[in-house]
């Protein structure tokens, strides 16, 4: 019988993150700050950063030391095995051959604590004694604070108000390892308060929970700000991801010709990409590929241009594509992938054609989801059915053209406590919202004047 599950022993952990910005095909543009306009130096960030991160954030290193400390906590869970999608390949009837990474088998479930573990050890050891953050579908905030409570650390959520009436149980999994989580817009800022002012109603977005944290932790000594996605030092945590399975791939002496991964702001299709973007500059023929939400299109729609991380104008100013800060994303169920903008490194890989991006449906999702689910016993999270579903793709292209093709994805996580979802599929209660292009250009018109 052929393997199943592929496990990497405990000895071969990765001991170093890959850092995909030595090996970028043109210079990055750097973070502007958004009052003045001009590049931002450390003593900008470090009111938000510890100095570690920040560090890290501006790097050129290829190869970066994970601290022992941060290796401990990575064993909890670490390395994840990889998957041989084999009652997948005969449901599609397929010559393709599937894998798939399984970042669910973590405490959280997700691959959010793979650069949640080392952003609360770097906090800790800079003195922070306590983190905000913000979250959409609400992965991130119960990632962080698991790992907030591995290193004695408080840990303050502002979850987008629409994920939490739709996700309850992400927030009860936050306030079981003692963080407080509060919905987006709240009155607890200027920033909740000034949005609250205008639309009682709003249901909130990433940017401006984004706003809030950012806001709450300027605002205190004592407190430094996280973020789950979009930077440049997640992306380089989460490459324990790809570097295992290239690891994994080599033990059964296969190598994929396409790698997926869903995209919201970039980490889980970064954290498995990356290594094999490494691999493509040395002449490997491999795709890589992001699937994107056709309601959030911000890959397949969006811009290439400098714009505010955050609706509030208080982020740094970062070139990547974007809908525009003002982007108001509907309440799709995958609430994870709803940010308005794409991590500046995905974004640079994208315009230089290093990369590929397609936008799916959310019904279509949810059919290839389920299907899986029938077929392999795991129920994905949301997020992750956009990678399913473009593997699903993949996989019957193949079976078109007759042509056999190895295809891997990132299984960003289970869905176990986000079966709202599913229930809302099952009951007909969800449809494909393909965001209007007028909107877009509307939300665009307010993209900051950048001389730079």
């Amino acid at each position: 019988m052929e393997a199943k599950k592929i496990f990497l022993p405990e000895s071969e952990l990765p001991r170093t993150w890959y850092n995909i910005a030595a090996d970028m095909p043109t210079p990055m543009e750097p973070p502007l700050h958004p009052g003045t306009g001009q590049p931002c130096g450390p003593e900008d960030l470090a009111p938000i950063f510890p100095m570690p991160l920040i560090e890290q954030e501006v790097s050129q290193e290829r190869w970066i030391d994970i601290p022992d400390e941060v290796l401990e906590k990575y064993l909890i869970w670490r390395p994840t095995p990889l998957y041989r999608a084999s009652g997948l390949e005969k449901f599609l009837d397929t010559p393709a051959k599937i894998y798939f990474k399984n970042e669910g088998v973590s405490p959280a479930g997700s691959h959010k604590p793979n650069t949640a573990v080392p952003q609360a050890y770097y906090n800790k050891i800079s003195g922070t004694k306590r983190i905000c953050t913000e979250t959409g579908a609400g992965q991130w905030g119960s990632a962080l604070s698991f790992c907030c409570s591995l290193f004695g650390l408080e840990c303050k959520v502002y979850m987008v108000k629409v994920s939490y009436q739709q996700k309850p149980y992400r927030r009860m999994m936050m306030e079981t390892w003692g963080g407080t989580c509060v919905p987006s817009p709240s009155t607890e800022t200027n920033a909740g308060r000034s949005i609250l002012a205008q639309n009682p109603d709003s249901p909130g977005s990433l940017g401006i929970a984004i706003s809030e944290a950012v806001e709450d932790a300027i605002t205190h000594e004592d407190t430094r700000y996280c973020l789950g996605s979009v930077l440049n030092h997640v992306c380089l945590h989460q490459s324990v991801i790809g570097l295992e399975a290239k690891e994994q791939m080599a033990m059964v002496g296969d190598y994929p010709d396409v790698v997926i991964g869903c995209h919201g702001g970039g980490s889980n299709f970064a954290g498995l990409g990356f290594p094999f973007v490494s691999d493509k500059a040395n002449g490997k023929d491999v795709r890589i590929l992001a699937a994107e939400p056709i309601s959030c299109p911000t890959l397949t729609k969006g811009v290439y241009e400098f714009d505010y991380g955050d609706q509030a104008k208080m982020a740094p100013i970062s070139k990547m594509y974007t809908l525009g800060h003002d982007f108001m994303p509907p309440g799709i169920h995958a609430g994870g992938l709803r940010y308005h903008g794409a991590a500046p490194l995905v974004s640079q890989l994208l315009d230089a054609g290093v990369i590929e991006a397609k936008a799916v449906g959310q019904v279509e999702c949810f059919e290839a989801a389920v299907q899986f689910a029938r077929c392999e016993g795991i129920i994905p999270a949301p997020e992750s059915s956009h990678a399913i579903r473009a593997a699903f793709d993949e996989a019957l292209q193949a079976k078109e053209e007759g042509k056999e093709k190895t295809i891997l994805f990132n299984l960003s996580g289970h869905g176990h406590v986000d079966m709202a979802s599913y229930d809302a599929y099952f009951s007909g209660g969800l449809e494909n919202y393909e965001y209007p292009s007028e909107a877009i250009q509307e939300s665009l018109a307010a993209l900051p004047k950048v001389d730079f």
